[in-house]
C-alpha cells in the first residue's frame, strides 16, 4: 500500500507478524464501528487485549464479529489477565479456555495480579492453554501497590523465567491501565530505570513486554531499549503516536533513534 508523503525516510521496522517490536493494545469495549476505523492503524498493532471482563458484558455475537475483524488483519486477539483469574476462581480454567478457542481468540494472558497461584499452578495454566493451541502470554506483578512492592526484583525475574520455561511466549510486566506504583514505575509514573534495566538484561529484550500506558513512559523506554521495545496497554488514540515515536518521526525520538 501506498502511504503519503513517502518522500520522507523512516526508520526501519519490521513488518508483521513481527517478533520484536510488538504494540499491545487495550480494548476496554470499543464498539464494532470505533473497532473498525481503528484497523486504519492495524499494520501497527499486532495484539489487541480485550481489556478485564469486558466480553462478559456484551453479546456473543458482537464479541465474535469484533474478534474476527482484528483477526482479518492479522492482530492476536485475547483476554485480559484479570478474566482469567475470574474463571480459575470458579474452577472454570478448562471451560474459559474451550470457550476462548470457541470465540475466536488466539491469545491468553495469564496472571496471578489478584489472586495467589504458586509457581507450580501458574505453569500448569500455562502448560494448558499452550496444549489447547493459544499462543500464551504471562503477567508478573500484582494489581495492588503495596502488593506489588513486597515482590523483589529476584522474584520477579524468577517468575518469569518460570513462565517461559512453562510456554509463555512473553512476559508481561505489571503496569494497570494508570502506569504508576507498579513494576517499574514509581509513584508519579516514571521509570525505576535499575529496574527495567536489570528486568531486560536478566529476561532479555523479545521476551519481556512493559506495560506503558503513558506518552513519558513510551518515549522513556523506546529511547533506552529502542524501537523494537514490546509495549503494552497502550490505549487506541495512542497507537499512530507510538509508531512516530518508534520512527523518529516525533520530536521526542526525532534524531535520538
Amino acid at each position: 500500500m501506498k502511504r503519503a508523503f513517502e518522500i520522507i525516510d523512516l526508520l526501519a521496522r519490521s513488518e508483521k507478524p513481527r517478533a520484536k517490536g510488538l504494540t499491545m493494545l487495550l480494548d476496554k469495549g470499543l464498539g464494532l464501528h470505533q473497532a473498525e476505523d481503528l484497523m486504519e492503524a492495524a499494520p501497527y498493532i499486532d495484539i489487541i487485549k480485550l481489556g478485564w471482563g469486558t466480553p462478559r458484558l456484551f453479546s456473543e455475537k458482537f464479541i465474535r464479529k469484533k474478534v474476527d475483524l482484528y483477526k482479518k488483519y492479522d492482530i492476536a486477539v485475547g483476554n485480559g489477565g484479570t478474566f482469567f483469574e475470574i474463571a480459575y476462581q470458579q474452577s472454570k480454567t478448562e471451560a474459559f479456555y474451550n470457550y476462548a478457542r470457541d470465540i475466536g481468540f488466539n491469545l491468553i494472558e495469564i496472571s496471578n495480579g489478584v489472586i495467589s497461584l504458586s509457581a507450580e499452578q501458574k505453569a500448569e495454566a500455562i502448560r494448558c492453554a499452550k496444549e489447547k493451541g493459544f499462543t500464551v502470554i504471562s503477567e508478573v506483578g500484582k494489581k495492588e501497590p503495596l502488593e506489588d512492592n513486597k515482590l523483589s526484583l529476584q522474584e520477579r525475574i524468577a517468575e518469569a523465567r518460570s513462565d517461559l520455561r512453562a510456554g509463555a511466549s512473553r512476559v508481561i510486566i505489571e503496569a494497570r491501565e494508570a502506569g504508576k506504583s507498579l513494576g517499574i514505575y514509581d509513584d508519579t509514573g516514571g521509570v525505576k530505570e535499575d529496574i527495567a534495566q536489570s528486568l531486560v538484561r536478566e529476561i532479555g529484550s523479545e521476551k519481556i513486554m512493559f506495560e506503558a500506558p503513558e506518552k513519558s513512559q513510551q518515549t522513556y523506554l523506546v529511547l533506552h531499549f529502542g524501537p523494537d521495545v514490546n509495549l503494552g496497554n497502550i490505549r487506541p488514540d495512542d497507537v499512530i503516536p507510538l509508531e512516530t515515536l518508534r520512527r523518529g518521526i516525533r520530536g521526542d525520538t526525532f534524531g535520538k533513534l
